[in-house]
């Protein structure tokens, strides 16, 4: 069993509420979620409004194959163009 996981960090510029935050924040999360099946969620940051860490992990049976749809993951993210992201990790176990 291949476990991928990571964080993806975003500055939302001209964010000036909580709301305004979570409408991107859940725009971003339940997109990523549709496309990957990826467990996704805010881990972090969850009171600065210009601000979001958003994690997500997956599981598989192959490496390359996890590989893969994390890259992905991350380039429709940057492509969506509603957040900009700043920073982003991810790790990817064998069991």
């Amino acid at each position: 069993m291949v476990i991928g996981m990571g964080v993806i960090r975003f500055r939302i510029h001209g964010c000036r509420s909580l709301k305004a935050k979570r409408r991107v924040v859940k725009t971003i999360v339940s997109r990523i979620h549709n496309n990957f099946n990826a467990s996704v969620g805010e881990v972090a940051a969850n009171d600065v409004y210009q601000r979001a860490d958003i994690g997500f992990a997956m599981v598989g049976s192959d490496r390359r194959f996890v590989n893969a749809k994390i890259d992905k993951l991350f380039n429709m993210v940057e492509d969506m163009g509603i957040a900009e992201v700043y920073d982003s990790e991810m790790e990817i176990m064998t069991l």
